[in-house]
This record gives C-alpha cells, sequence and structure tokens, in this order.
C-alpha cells in the first residue's frame, strides 16, 4: 500500500489538473462554452435522453442544465422532443449541427493535447490514458452523486436478496 505523502502528492497533482481543464476550454470556439461542450459531449456518448438524466450526468442542478441546453438547442445543435411516455418531459438529441459542432470540438482539444504532448513518448501517453481510466473506475459512477450511488447500491442489494434461496 501506498504511504500517506504519496496520497497527499496525488492529491495535489490533481488539484493542479484544473490548469489542464481551463486551457483546454479556452481553445473551445467563443459560441460554444465548456457547459454547452458538455451537454454535446455527454448527448453523444449516451444518445438521447431527458433533461433530468443530463443534469445528473453534469452534476449540476435542473436550472444550470437549462441553461446549458437552452444555449445549445437556440444554435440548432440539439433538438427537444416530447418524450413518448411521459408528454410532460422532453427528450434532447443531437442535430447533425450538433455533431458538426462536436467535431469541431474534439478537434480543438485533440489539437491542443498533440502541441502540449508532442515531445511525450507513445507508451508514456498510453500509459497515462490507461491510469486515468483506471483512477476513474475506481471511483465509481463519478457522474452521480454519493446519495444516487447510494440508492444504486440498495437497489442491487435489494436485488440480491430477493433472487437468493433462503438456507
Amino acid at each position: 500500500m501506498a504511504e500517506t505523502a504519496q496520497y497527499e502528492e496525488l492529491a495535489r497533482q490533481l488539484s493542479a489538473i484544473g490548469v489542464v481543464k481551463r486551457e483546454m476550454g479556452r481553445t473551445l470556439p467563443s459560441d460554444c462554452p465548456a457547459g454547452s461542450a458538455g451537454v454535446l459531449t455527454l448527448l453523444g456518448r449516451h444518445g438521447d435522453m431527458r433533461m433530468s438524466r443530463l443534469a445528473e450526468l453534469l452534476a449540476v442542478d435542473m436550472s444550470v442544465t437549462s441553461r446549458h441546453v437552452a444555449h445549445v438547442a437556440e444554435r440548432g445543435w440539439i433538438e427537444r422532443m416530447p418524450d413518448p411516455a411521459d408528454k410532460r418531459s422532453r427528450i434532447l438529441r443531437l442535430t447533425p449541427a450538433g455533431l458538426a459542432q462536436m467535431d469541431v470540438l474534439n478537434a480543438c482539444t485533440t489539437q491542443l493535447l498533440a502541441d502540449r504532448l508532442s515531445d511525450w513518448p507513445e507508451d508514456e501517453l498510453r500509459r497515462l490514458t490507461e491510469l486515468m481510466a483506471r483512477l476513474r473506475e475506481s471511483f465509481g459512477d463519478c457522474r452521480i452523486g454519493p446519495r444516487a450511488q447510494a440508492q444504486q447500491a440498495a437497489s442491487v442489494a435489494a436485488d440480491d436478496d430477493t433472487t437468493r434461496t433462503p438456507a
């Protein structure tokens, strides 16, 4: 097991990642701030969804999510359609313009990383990617809060209890 000092240094390094994220945000087009980019990215990764699910994935409240959604909808990057299961709710879907905007965003961040990490050996880049993925996995589904994680765990435990045969 690692020593406390190693965890402390890791915590400092992770805090410093904010610098990298801010620089990546500065490369985004001016009409697509980080919140809007997050909406597009999540819809691209997870597909159509309700606004409540998007808020959960963004880890922000519904009012913030609504502002981000309004911004991307005004630009024609997403459409809001009635939810067939609940007409009061809306399903968010990327439009072709939204997919094109995602290509622009990906190009911006990919170019920044290529510029800043061009002197890194390929094996170090691959290892960094593997370690970051492993770190993220160690924290579970970080896109949902602790309360929702506890509810998920309780639900899984309840499902397990109903499938067990009594001794």
